[in-house]
């Protein structure tokens, strides 16, 4: 008598898909697997299993035969469905350790790789909170999800699999690093030509290589006081000598550079975390410098986009004429952060390197979502996402600067085009630290400012409030949570 997987066996589990039809087909494929069915195994018939999980029969039906159609299931002539003959089978059960267990002391293998000591921290949960003013995070009503499905599916497709399925050693698309050229950066000011431009996973890829290539013992290096952690994270790495310049409202005073500087890694339009924009004055003021004491610059141009305040200000990069600065832009914050494109802009011979560090990290970025993400800009989609994104900011900015002007909290800085966070000093004695802890039970999330600090004051009264994630009609309650909350730890 043929063996049957039992209908008690099979398991919906939500994490699987977010359908009733794919967590079908997770459990069906699981229940195969686990338990080692061999070919000819019976599955319940999709009535049996439809009562049982409580499901609609002609959902089972569909889940049948998607498995039929991928090797997993056959049909039996008047018998109903079995395990196919080339279903997939488990791996060789052999004596040996258990997951997790080693006899090995990995503290010796590792000891010369510290955790890094500035980490920027958010709840994974983070959407669960009412009031999540935290930078960086996407608002999806604000995306354009049927475009975008729109473009996976023509980068998906037979025309373009041909091209996006070989190994393109190191290669980028051809069609993102073309509107990169002919459109992204001519916003900027810039213009480069496709030899020029590398795309990365994201900004913090591009920080690395930047990094890896220029840094060494010998070269003392700059960045700013407060300032992105990472950027101070990875120049650590590097064993780079490193000074943290303090800013100030114009961001950094080239004035204060050490004369044996050979690397600065700054974020001039809107500095990390204060929002500040460094005025026209002092980025030739520090190009002319740079090119006085023969050092490089790196310009961390994150947020360009989130500018609807004002016009914003030319990237440096636009204004090097010795070919002295690199250029680091990013998709991951004015479309989503899970997409992880980025890009690095530099003179041709040290892209070259660049791409050669890259081909040994991880080859290229996903070609696939190089195609969405091209198509998604070609075809005019992110432009109207941007006017829409702008929009809301304009919206929500107004609501927060109403807000926070009824608080005990001061504006300590933010971007004066736009941007999509304030950077803000509670009263004296205020640690922001334990008050982003007290504020998680009233359901409030901020970014306590010590972490931009590489000398943080103790306490640190300054945190960071981000508006991009959050509804305009919760940001004046959630002040109003944040100003009680303030007031009650500094006993006001």
């Amino acid at each position: 008598m043929k063996s049957t997987i039992a209908a008690e066996s099979i398991f919906l589990r939500a994490a699987d898909a977010p359908t009733l039809q794919g967590r079908l087909a997770a459990a069906l494929v699981r229940a195969i697997l686990e338990s080692g069915a061999r070919p000819g195994t019976r599955l319940p018939s999709s009535r049996k299993l439809a009562e049982a999980l409580g499901l609609s029969r002609m959902t089972v039906t569909l889940v049948y035969q998607e498995l039929v159609g991928q090797g997993y299931l056959e049909t039996l002539p008047r018998s109903g469905v079995a395990v196919a003959a080339t279903a997939p089978h488990r791996g060789l059960t052999v004596a040996g350790m258990a997951a997790g267990d080693t006899s090995l002391d990995w503290s010796r293998w590792l000891a010369d790789h510290p955790p890094p000591r500035r980490v920027i921290r958010k709840p994974t949960d983070w959407r669960s909170y009412r009031y999540p003013f935290i930078y960086g995070q996407p608002d999806p009503r604000l995306f354009d999800h049927y475009a975008w499905r729109d473009c996976a599916r023509r980068a998906l497709g037979s025309r373009d699999f041909g091209d996006l399925s070989t190994d393109r050693y190191g290669s980028d698309d051809p069609l993102l690093i073309d509107y990169i050229c002919s459109n992204t950066l001519p916003r900027r000011g810039i213009h480069a030509r496709p030899d020029e431009v590398l795309v990365t996973l994201g900004a913090q890829n591009a920080l690395y290589i930047a990094v890896e290539l220029l840094c060494r013992a010998d070269r003392p290096s700059v960045t700013e006081e407060p300032g992105y952690p990472d950027i101070a994270e990875t120049l650590r790495r590097s064993q780079s000598p490193v000074t943290f310049l303090p800013v100030d409202g114009l961001g950094l005073n080239p004035q204060t550079l050490p004369d044996d500087t050979r690397l600065v890694m700054i974020t001039p339009s809107h500095h990390i975390p204060t929002g500040s924009t460094m005025p026209l004055g002092r980025r030739q003021e520090l190009l002319n410098r740079a090119a006085a004491k023969d050092f490089v610059i790196v310009e961390d141009d994150y947020d360009f986009e989130m500018s609807y305040l004002g016009p914003s200000a030319p990237a440096l990069k636009s204004l090097d004429t010795e070919g002295r600065v690199l250029y680091i832009g990013s998709f991951s914050k004015s479309l989503f952060p899970g997409l992880r494109i980025g890009y690095l802009v530099a003179p041709a011979p040290l892209i070259a390197k660049a791409r050669e560090l890259r081909t040994m990290l991880l080859r290229h970025p996903p070609g696939h979502l190089q195609r969405i993400t091209a198509y998604f800009l070609a075809l005019g989609h992110y432009d109207a996402h941007i006017v829409r994104l702008r929009g809301a900011m304009v919206k929500r900015r107004a609501v927060l600067d109403q807000a926070l002007a009824r608080s005990c909290l001061t504006l300590e800085s933010a971007a004066v085009a736009g941007g999509a966070s304030v950077w803000l000093r509670g009263p004296d004695g205020l640690d922001s630290a334990r008050l982003a802890e007290e504020l998680k039970a009233d359901g409030v999330l901020i970014e306590p400012g010590a972490v931009f600090f590489e000398n943080p004051p103790e306490p640190c009264p300054l945190f960071r409030l981000g508006y991009g994630s959050i509804d305009s009609a919760d940001i004046p309650r959630g002040i109003e949570l944040i100003d009680a909350a303030v007031k009650r730890a500094v006993k006001i």
